[in-house]
């Protein structure tokens, strides 16, 4: 359904960090740096797909980056293992808790997420159920 998210940082090389730690679990790899003319960022891709893409950026206007209240970035895992890993790896790295891992009958029977905000607060899911990949 998505082609790329992109959050702002305010902090680039702790937020690189931060994501490279929890996307890991998932199977998601650092793209190469490249100059594309914006502003210095990180993206993460599934080896050998070119979409879907997740960035963190500088923002273009020059502003400090801000979270969003409202706004989630929900990353879809292969297992609740995953589910528990990404979360757990987040937690590790410096997010904050929004809801431990597990089953959100309420979404759906089969609905198995997590939620943490990183640390500049982005609030962020991790969730396993039937037909998500």
């Amino acid at each position: 359904m998505f082609s790329h998210i992109i959050l702002g940082a305010r902090d680039l090389a702790a937020m690189t960090t931060f994501y490279d730690t929890i996307l890991q679990p998932l199977g998601l790899e650092r793209m190469p740096d490249e100059n594309d003319g914006g502003p210095p960022g990180s993206g993460w891709q599934y080896p050998g797909k070119s979409w879907p893409q997740f960035f963190i950026q500088l923002p273009y206007n020059g502003l400090p980056a801000n979270w969003g209240n409202g706004t989630q970035v929900s990353f879809a895992c292969r297992s609740r293992e995953q589910v528990q890993a990404a979360w757990s790896a987040a937690i590790a790295t410096g997010a904050t808790d929004e809801g431990a891992p597990g089953i959100r009958a309420h979404y759906s029977p089969d609905y198995f997420g997590a939620y943490c905000s990183d640390p500049e607060g982005n609030k962020l899911c991790f969730v396993h159920a039937d037909g998500l990949e």
